[in-house]
């Protein structure tokens, strides 16, 4: 590591130009808009003939989850992200449809050869809703503390996993910030422009040195974002209100000056029945978590569902490969093979979602498809994997090998409407081959309780990671990482150096070509070879709106911008 940041030092890199997302350079300032406003053809918003926008009103808007923190640099929940991301900016914006990585807070980037240095030219016109230049002084408070930490105010390395290798931030003048890493990140372009958990949304110098209590008091809680804090009630309910004087929405957005509407407000609500009830008197705007069965008889009664695939992994078991009975390869195969996909699709999904193929979803560039291969309903196979492997059926129908039955322990969230259901039916399917598949399935504080021990507790821990970029599987699954499959040395068949040699290639380049390449590679690994991955269903982000609500955009996360959201005349 001190060679490689020696060699920086001692020569000028020979620089490119303007990256976008896939590796591509370009010299053009603004991409094309190309919003993905909601579904693909029912955008929802202006562009799409809504009229001309109007100023004013209040939006209530619903959320089966609430904000444990106002602090966006810390929260991992999506109200946490999605409020954040309406009170801060990023350095960058990535296009929803096409992965491009387009300007924001930053007019144009350039980086060195190895990835290790990346320069941003900064906008001179931004402030903090304080009234504090955004300037690059900021920029180095705020990647210093976001992967660092600081011990005395309370305040984690949240950005850590997002940004491994980070060394520092220099400033060589006010609107030039220079991001050095102690080896290729490939990735931090899309990583300057991530919206979703424990995002990188800048905050005033001024919030910066308040700890972890103190910022729960949302009103001190500043950003350069379309809104700012007007209060916040734990567990019920976010009040943001119009940052007045802001001018520095993404090109992309084609949105001039401030937000349209005056206020927000995010309700709490985690019972299905209570949104939609809300929402059908109109004490709701809209609703994100339609409950499936709500979908219909809501677009019935003339409200537009919109949805947008959560770009990332898809919701997966991440299979424990250092217990048993997870250990064994065969097992893991078997539950991958061992349940019924297409009745998944008939009996729980509705046409928001789709059933995985891959450990990416389709979105992200390298997606591969495995629907036709280890990805398949195949019983008869799983059945013999696990006879070949010496897995006997029991009296009651669960295998035994050594005397141990074939007991699988699966820890997940119930914060989307379709997991609990979805794993039931993949629950039902495994025990007619020898499964027993065992559900916890908790609220998110109950699940990052039990997650700090499933190492030794659980066989199998489902989720999903929003990141639309296909180094989400390095960031996950390699050992020196997130390792969520617990591979090690001591892992009974699976290669460590090989995991994480083959995932830590898609930080090694920008070449979409290569990056395709290293894609499939890793998702042969994963899925194929090792099986250290069950890809269940592609969850979406799915919005039930009055028809007078207009304007809601689903970025390249599926977190929702309200900038460009407004409501018609009279109401």
């Amino acid at each position: 590591m001190s060679d490689l940041r020696t060699s920086i030092e001692r020569a000028a890199p020979r620089r490119k130009k303007w990256p976008w997302a896939a590796g591509a350079v370009a010299v053009v300032l603004v991409a094309a808009s190309g919003l993905a406003l909601a579904r693909g053809d029912d955008s929802g918003g202006p562009a799409a003939g809504d009229g001309t926008p109007v100023r004013g009103g209040t939006l209530q808007f619903a959320l089966i989850d609430y904000q444990r923190s106002p602090d966006p640099q810390w929260g991992t929940n999506y109200a946490e992200s999605l409020i954040g991301d309406n009170i801060t900016d990023k350095l960058t914006w990535q296009d929803p449809d096409t992965g491009k990585i387009t300007p924001w807070l930053a007019k144009s980037w350039e980086y060195n050869k190895d990835l290790t240095e990346f320069t941003f030219h900064l906008r001179s016109d931004v402030t903090f809703s304080d009234g504090t230049p955004f300037d690059s002084e900021a920029v180095k408070a705020n990647f210093d503390q976001y992967v660092r930490g600081d011990r005395k105010l309370g305040i984690l390395p949240n950005g850590a996993p997002l940004l491994p290798g980070y060394i520092e931030t220099r400033t060589p003048d006010e609107h030039t910030a220079v991001i050095r890493f102690k080896k290729p990140l490939a990735s931090f372009l899309q990583a300057s422009s991530f919206t979703a958990n424990a995002g990188p949304g800048f905050l005033s110098p001024s919030t910066l040195k308040l700890s972890a209590k103190q910022r729960t008091d949302a009103t001190k809680v500043i950003g350069t974002g379309p809104f700012v804090y007007r209060s916040w009630k734990p567990q019920v309910s976010t009040v943001l209100t119009r940052r007045k004087g802001y001018a520095w929405s993404p090109p992309a957005l084609k949105h001039r000056g401030e937000a349209y509407l005056n206020k927000l407000v995010f309700n709490t609500i985690p019972e299905a029945s209570v949104r939609t009830g809300s929402l059908e008197s109109g004490r709701l705007d809209a609703t994100l978590d339609v409950g499936t069965t709500d979908e219909k008889p809501l677009a019935e009664q003339g409200f537009r569902i919109t949805h947008r695939a959560v770009s990332g992994t898809p919701i997966v078991f991440n299979l424990n490969s250092g217990l048993f009975p997870t250990n064994d390869l065969a097992v893991r195969k078997a539950i991958q093979l061992g349940w019924n996909r297409d009745a998944l699709k008939k009996t729980v999904l509705t046409d928001s979602y789709s059933v995985a193929t891959s450990i990416l979803e389709p979105s992200v560039h390298g997606y591969q498809d495995y629907s036709g291969s280890v990805l398949k309903y195949a019983p008869q196979k799983a059945k013999k994997l696990l006879d070949d492997a010496g897995w006997k059926v029991g009296r009651d129908g669960i295998r035994v090998k050594d005397g141990k039955k074939l007991v699988v322990k699966l820890l997940g969230i119930n914060n989307l409407v379709v997991n609990k259901p979805a794993y039931e039916a993949i629950q039902q399917d495994l025990k007619k081959v020898g499964i027993d598949l065992r559900l916890t399935v908790v609220p998110i504080p109950d699940y990052s309780a039990n997650l700090a021990k499933a190492k030794d507790d659980w066989n199998v821990t489902a989720s999903n990671r929003s990141r639309n970029d296909p180094a989400a599987l390095n960031l996950q699954y390699n050992p020196e990482l997130g390792n969520v499959s617990y591979v090690s040395k001591d892992s009974t068949g699976v290669d460590a150096d090989e995991v994480t040699k083959t995932l830590g290639k898609l930080e090694l380049t920008l070449d979409p070509d290569k990056r395709k390449r290293y894609a499939k590679a890793a998702q042969d690994l994963l899925l194929d070879k090792y099986a250290l991955v069950n890809p269940v269903y592609n969850p979406s982000q799915v919005i039930a709106q009055a028809d007078y609500v207009h304007g809601i955009i689903f970025d390249a996360q599926s977190r929702n911008h309200f900038v460009n959201t407004w409501k018609s005349k009279g109401k």
